[in-house]
């Protein structure tokens, strides 16, 4: 029977035969916690490589995603479906095996890595997930939702700024079922880290709430297994494990340096490593005794039936909880969702208010929250400025995480990743708000978001130099923008109670990505519109207010700068000048419409045009074209009252209406 080091030899030898034939990639993470990895995957991991969607199977992520090839050798040796070939295709084009893992490109990648301190944030959420789903449907007796969530990251990773954020607040959450282990080799790109990088790390945590297991030998796996067995005996707090570990272990020359960090071995100083590990076989060759040692499919089969035996004498016993607990795993919405949000929407059209579009996403909130018991709301420390409390709304505490509500502190960007976390993991659907100009702190996890394509909702409040004497620091102007050219990224700027009730329909419904919903501080009057009017802000965009014959005229607006538009069509309608106002929510549904609905909308016969948003002019060209106007900002805001803002920046009805007047000569 092979050896443990062996066994772990096999991740070496694969991790630096991909990197060699890639002729790029970092070989030193995974040969230096290949003995770690072949502990926690084959003595306790609790997963099934026939099922990697299998619900309560174990997490495993690894933050500091640049050592993939760690990641790929354990899911190819365990039996998942990833291939020898897929393995030599490492880091090509469209291969499975990216250079970071992709969530969605392998079975198994439980999320995308590489911006360190990310994945081990996306733990947080998993671990977040986990505790919350288990608190609100396990039952004496039936343990249904009971696994753990495991992470390996680096120096890296712990000096990102976003571990502080997350693993704070894992701490204060008291996330027994989260264990990190921390490679701790003392090298990162520049060298090694004594430079930059000298916290007392296992005091950190421990200031944070964790438990830790000090002083490691991450080469010796009855030191790993008994620091695992310790984690997971502390049961009310998460666990950091600590291992001392050397990069590039088995390389008798780069080991221990960060020559083997991020670049290929070399031929020469591969053969010596085969040679130091005692490795024989030839490149991505890998003895029968090995694979069968590491094929983890009759193991995690079995796991799985007996959980499923499991669920079905907790189906038996709470048939209702049973349903619901399926319903939210497969990410389905309840059956009586679209005819109860259509009604609250059509109730909002029939009685006219005037209030802030975070007031009426509030309103929604309250209509659509006792809806969906897979809500998981919460704030970054701005609950009553984003108004993201509703009436049901019941904080998650380390004591009780039977609730949907989190309070995530000042932590944008922990937060936002969090939300990714936990969409990840499945059951709920989280929502996160801040300031829209606090965009800033996450935007990476947003992108991430996007990029994995999860349902994460994104809430932004004080959307423009609206939000008045705060002044430029919390004025958003380009923030706008910047979303709006994310790919795979649905972002809507409601002009009123209505419009804001559909933005949060079409952001709970979406299953392929996320949503932004930015929303104001200042009130708004609701427009008046037809059934059919309300049904098509569903597509983006839509005519707003219209004339009899052809327009002259188009003017192009959103959230706030609706009403301007409004206003100075029906004083330019007054004067007999044929014009059409367009309401554009979200420009990314908008320009998803097919041809005709768009040129219906926006006839391109009519050049005359005028766009306004009191944001960053340079997105609407594409709308106005060189020869319409914009009306917007150009510069950061002010301190002031918004009043006095608008109309120092020119966003007013007076400055429409000259526009617009100026086109028609």
């Amino acid at each position: 029977m092979p050896s443990r080091k062996q066994l772990a030899n096999a991740v070496r030898a694969l991790s630096m035969d991909a990197v060699q034939k890639a002729k790029s990639g970092h070989p030193g993470a995974p040969m230096g916690m290949a003995d770690i990895a072949e502990v926690l995957w084959r003595d306790y991991l609790q997963h099934n490589p026939q099922d990697p969607s299998w619900p309560n199977r174990d997490r495993f992520i690894l933050s500091n995603g640049h050592g993939s090839m760690l990641l790929y050798s354990l899911l190819h040796l365990t039996g998942y479906d990833l291939s020898i070939d897929d393995l030599k295709q490492f880091r090509q084009l469209h291969s499975r095996t990216p250079g970071h893992p992709e969530y969605g490109y392998a079975p198994g990648v439980e999320t995308t890595t590489g911006p360190l301190g990310q994945g081990i944030t996306n733990a947080v959420g998993m671990a977040i997930a986990e505790k919350a789903l288990a608190a609100q449907f396990n039952r004496p007796g039936h343990a249904i939702v009971d696994h753990h969530t495991y992470t390996f990251l680096g120096d890296g990773c712990l000096m990102e700024g976003i571990s502080h954020e997350a693993c704070s607040l894992a701490g204060t959450l008291g996330l027994g079922k989260l264990i990190a282990f921390w490679d701790d080799n003392g090298i990162s790109i520049d060298g090694h880290v004594e430079g930059w990088f000298t916290d007392n790390t296992p005091m950190r945590f421990e200031s944070y709430g964790w438990h830790v297991v000090a002083n490691v030998d991450g080469h010796d796996a009855e030191a790993v297994r008994a620091a695992i067995d310790e984690a997971r005996s502390v049961t009310d707090k998460p666990t950091l494990i600590c291992c001392k570990t050397i990069i590039g272990y088995g390389s008798p020359n780069k080991s221990g340096s960060h020559d083997c960090h991020g670049a290929p071995l070399g031929d020469a100083e591969i053969a010596a490593t085969r040679e130091f590990l005692q490795w024989g076989s030839a490149p991505f060759e890998i003895p029968a005794d090995i694979y069968q040692e590491w094929d983890g499919k009759s193991k995690g089969a079995k796991a799985q039936q007996a959980w499923q035996q499991q669920f079905a004498a907790y189906a038996a016993a709470y048939p209702e909880l049973a349903n619901e607990l399926a319903r939210r795993v497969a990410g389905d919405l309840p059956a009586d969702w679209r005819e109860k949000s259509d009604a609250y929407i059509a109730q909002l059209q029939a009685t006219p208010a005037t209030i802030a579009s975070r007031k009426a996403s509030q309103n929604a909130l309250n209509a659509f929250g006792p809806l969906l018991p897979e809500f998981l709301g919460g704030s970054a420390d701005l609950a009553g400025s984003n108004l993201t409390i509703w009436s049901g709304s019941k904080g998650v505490s380390n004591e009780d995480a039977a609730g949907n509500y989190l309070y995530y502190g000042v932590r944008e960007f922990g937060m936002s990743a969090i939300m990714n976390g936990i969409a990840l993991h499945g059951g709920f659907i989280p929502y996160g708000a801040t300031f829209l100009m606090f965009m800033e702190y996450a935007r990476n996890a947003v992108r991430m978001a996007a990029l994995m394509k999860q349902r994460v909702i994104f809430v932004y409040t004080h959307d423009s130099i609206g939000l008045g004497e705060d002044g430029p620091t919390h004025q958003p102007v380009e923030q706008l923008a910047s979303l709006r050219v994310t790919p795979n990224l649905m972002n809507w700027r409601p002009c009123d109670q209505v419009e804001s009730a559909v933005s949060w329909q079409a952001a709970i419904e979406r299953t392929d990505g996320p949503t932004t919903l930015i929303f104001t501080r200042q009130n708004l009057v609701q427009q008046p519109r037809t059934a059919e009017q309300v049904a098509n802000i569903r597509r983006g965009g839509y005519v707003l207010v219209d004339c009899a014959g052809t327009p002259e005229l188009i003017f192009i607006a959103t959230g706030s700068e609706v009403e301007l538009a409004v206003q100075a069509a029906a004083q330019l309608t007054a004067k007999g000048k044929n014009v059409r106002v367009v309401s554009i929510p979200s420009t990314d549904v908008f320009e998803a419409q097919d041809a005709a609905y768009r040129e219906a909308v926006l006839p391109a016969a009519v050049t005359k045009r005028v766009a306004v948003e009191a944001g960053i002019v340079d997105c609407w060209y594409k709308y106005v074209g060189l020869t319409g106007k914009i009306i917007g900002m150009t510069s950061f805001g002010e301190s002031a009252p918004a009043e006095q803002l608008f109309e120092y920046f020119g966003i007013t009805t007076a400055k429409v209406l000259a526009a617009a007047e100026e086109l028609l000569g």
